[in-house]
């Protein structure tokens, strides 16, 4: 059950930042169609868990972006006194659909500590390849909004992968 709470928790404090802003497609200059954004999660218990995950995105057309971001997650297990950290490396690509919708593609390559069956400390790149859609609330005229996607992991590995499960949810905002 506290595992459940957790993951519960864990969804709505992890924030995404993406961008649906606008831009004169013949008129506007490089960084006119450069945005930033990212994810940040916290779980605070018997587990912390803490996910940075900046991420740098162009504008190709104004429907099509792509990008690239990098992943840094701390974990530490309060009650079997261990603590290790995960990173790696992202991008995707992203299509608007209208104003609201859009459809995701994404490869991301995590190095990721284990233990083996000796409990020695093994460290490996684990690939993932994430293709999903979601909603896009605009709020205001500034480009900021609501944010949800499901995503679902095609190399998804039930014993490496960092995921519980091959699909991933996001809940965020944009500033």
């Amino acid at each position: 059950m506290k595992s459940l709470v957790a993951a519960f928790i864990l969804f709505f404090i992890s924030f995404s930042s993406f961008a649906q802003k606008e831009y004169d497609q013949e008129n506007s200059s490089f960084f006119d169609r450069v945005y930033l954004g990212g994810n940040f999660g916290a779980q605070f218990g018997s587990v912390t868990f803490v996910d940075l995950s900046p991420l740098a995105g162009y504008m190709i057309t104004p429907k099509l972006s792509a990008g690239l971001g990098v992943t840094y997650q701390y974990i530490n297990f309060k009650y079997y006194n261990a603590s290790y950290s995960n990173y790696g490396w992202r991008t995707f690509v992203r299509r608007n659909i209208g104003r609201q919708f859009f459809v995701h593609g994404e490869f991301e390559n995590l190095n990721l500590q284990f233990y083996n069956a000796n409990d020695d400390v093994v460290r490996q790149w684990v690939p993932g390849l994430f293709a999903g859609g979601g909603l896009f609330q605009p709020i205001g005229r500034n480009g900021g909004g609501f944010m949800i996607s499901a995503l679902y992991n095609l190399l998804y590995d039930d014993i490496r992968s960092p995921y519980n499960s091959p699909i991933v949810l996001r809940v965020g905002f944009t500033f």
